[in-house]
């Protein structure tokens, strides 16, 4: 599968941070401003990983994710929620819908690259170089820390190729 990563957040900054990281790692990027332009892209590309806010306009985060999985191509697929959100109710419910993990913004650049590996174990092509991020002494190599959990099992599995 091609490595493409939807990026979903109403944020135009926020979302040209993430995308660069994920660039300069060598993915392919997509960015929707907010949850229904990036179901609308995921219907028509082949998104190995979404990433995706919480609160946007539109389509909210744990909306999207109830809507990606009930798409066959993205029963499995892993889906992070990147947000500013810290209510615990709204993270049981993204997790109830089907998201593979959480991080909280800002975001540490070398963790979020850290976590798309172990969701997209394939390594990008050989061009990329992964020690291009910018900022963050957040959370480490080691445990994840607080705001930044690992991911669950749950959509994070094999996941199904469709043609």
């Amino acid at each position: 599968m091609r490595r493409l990563i939807l990026t979903v957040d109403d944020s135009v900054s926020l979302r040209q941070m993430v995308s660069l990281t994920l660039r300069q790692a060598g993915y392919e990027v997509l960015e929707a401003e907010d949850g229904q332009a990036g179901l609308e892209l995921a219907k028509g590309h082949e998104v190995a990983l979404v990433i995706t806010d919480q609160t946007m306009p539109r389509l909210d985060g744990v909306s999207l994710i109830a809507a990606l999985r009930a798409l066959p191509a993205y029963a499995l697929r892993p889906i992070i929620v990147l947000t500013t959100e810290t209510d615990p109710e709204i993270k049981v419910r993204a997790r109830n819908a089907g998201a593979t993990g959480w991080m909280n913004k800002p975001f540490n650049p070398e963790r979020l690259l850290e976590i798309v590996a172990k969701l997209l174990p394939d390594p990008p092509p050989a061009s990329a170089h992964h020690g291009a991020s910018a900022g963050g002494g957040q959370a480490g190599a080691g445990a994840p820390s607080n705001d930044q959990q690992a991911p669950s099992r749950k959509g994070g599995g094999p996941r199904s190729r469709r043609a």
